[in-house]
């Protein structure tokens, strides 16, 4: 099966884990990536950079610059703390950081949730049809769009 398992973290344990992530990359937890990292693991719904450097800002009693944020997220993206909802441009928390896959997005058009499904068989088989085309390095950006059941009933 091609479905894909993997435990889910939330709260601090998320936090803790994204940290031990980060760091095995090589890179630092500043407190500024921290605040970062848990103003958007607070977000129910994806959030765009802005979203995320209004709270940083109203935490730390401060303004927060949206393209720090933006650096912060590609950082976060890169080293999979966080994945990109490429048709919003905005971002959720990777409840599951240790774990690297390619994730389906299923997206709301009227609520804007984003439920994420992982199907190694698609994506995979998506991999592969761009590695015959000639393309490395392939990734995978799956999204579907509709309405959720919640909106829908």
């Amino acid at each position: 099966m091609g479905l894909h398992k993997h435990h889910e973290h939330t709260g601090e344990r998320l936090v803790v884990e994204a940290e031990g992530v980060l760091t095995a990359a090589g890179e630092q937890w500043t407190a500024m990536r921290s605040d970062v990292f848990e103003a958007l693991a607070a977000q129910e719904r994806p959030a765009s950079a802005y979203d995320i450097a209004e709270a940083v800002g109203k935490r730390r009693g401060k303004r927060v610059a949206a393209n720090s944020v933006y650096r912060i997220l590609d950082l976060f993206v890169r080293t999979n703390l966080a994945n990109r909802v490429e048709s919003a441009n905005a971002y959720l928390a990777n409840s599951h950081p240790g774990c690297r896959h390619d994730c389906i997005f299923l997206i709301c058009d009227d609520c804007g949730q984003a439920t994420h499904l992982d199907d190694d068989r698609l994506t995979g088989a998506l991999r592969q049809a761009g590695r015959e085309a000639g393309f490395a390095d392939v990734r995978p950006v799956v999204e579907l769009r509709g309405i959720c059941e919640d909106c829908a009933g």
